[in-house]
């Protein structure tokens, strides 16, 4: 029995809804009754829910439930780790962040789920996804004046379809044998900068500082975890840590075709 923690999620619903319709297949979530086919209550904050959760699985797709601070999403993880070890889970899949990403603010609780699964006696794979290319139409849209003023700079990120990442997610987990005690790099192969993102929807590209862009997001109503963690992100991007260059990617391989073009991706989303 598999069981999808996060089926509610943008990526595990992506990933619920390639596998359909298969009676070994559990939706885990907060709200089962939101989600459709075989659903267990699954609560990371509320670690009493796990062991019913877990009861009877045998591979568990760990979705990272990264939204918080560090502290909270270690003890996420750490609930679901030790849950899945009590109900003798076989194999953990666990949604990581891509190895290029350790300059980002919200790396540290991926890192250190990794190494708590290393550390454990039940199988692992990890799936270091890169950073979603629904996330640049977030963070680059252009403005109602027609400019792209994200402060990428002259950097790039290999931004990666989440349709992509869900289909390498289906196929490891649904036969993780073969992928036990692997780490694979799951990034897009061509690198999209401000200006690539501005000629593909007719926008000029003017970046505007880091600065402007955190008093922004501090006026937009964001969470206070939320705005390092954004501004981080675009500083990643504008210094020329995200590119992707320095590593072997394996989504292509995984894939077993050409992966969906992440700048695709970011045009349809901007033009709606």
């Amino acid at each position: 029995m598999l069981l999808i923690t996060g089926a509610s999620g943008g990526l595990g619903r992506l990933i619920a809804e390639r596998l359909e319709g298969r009676a070994d297949v559990l939706l885990g979530t907060r709200t089962p009754a939101g989600v459709p086919g075989a659903g267990r209550r699954v609560d990371f904050d509320d670690p009493d829910s796990l062991p019913d959760a877990f009861a009877g699985v045998d591979t568990l797709l760990l979705i990272s439930a990264g939204y918080g601070e560090d502290d909270t999403v270690v003890a996420r993880h750490e609930a679901a780790i030790s849950a899945a070890e009590k109900a003798g889970v076989a194999h953990i899949v666990y949604t990581s962040l891509s190895g290029d990403g350790d300059h980002l603010p919200y790396a540290l609780a991926h890192r250190w789920t990794e190494r708590r699964l290393r550390r454990s006696a039940v199988r692992w794979t990890i799936l270091r996804n890169g950073l979603y290319a629904e996330l640049l139409a977030h963070l680059a849209a252009p403005g109602e004046d027609g400019r792209i003023t994200a402060p990428l700079g002259d950097g790039r990120l290999a931004a990666v379809a989440r349709a992509d990442l869900a289909e390498v997610a289906v196929r490891v987990a649904t036969d993780p044998v073969p992928h036990a005690g692997r780490v694979y790099e799951l990034v897009g192969e061509r690198p999209l900068g401000g200006a690539d993102l501005a000629d593909a929807v007719s926008a000029a590209y003017e970046p505007a500082s880091l600065a402007s862009a955190r008093s922004a997001l501090g006026a937009s109503g964001a969470a206070p975890f939320q705005i390092p963690m954004l501004t981080g992100t675009y500083s990643a991007v504008a210094h020329g840590f995200l590119d992707g260059r320095e590593l072997q990617g394996d989504l292509r391989r995984l894939l077993g075709r050409e992966p969906r073009p992440a700048l695709e991706v970011y045009r349809e989303l901007v033009r709606g």
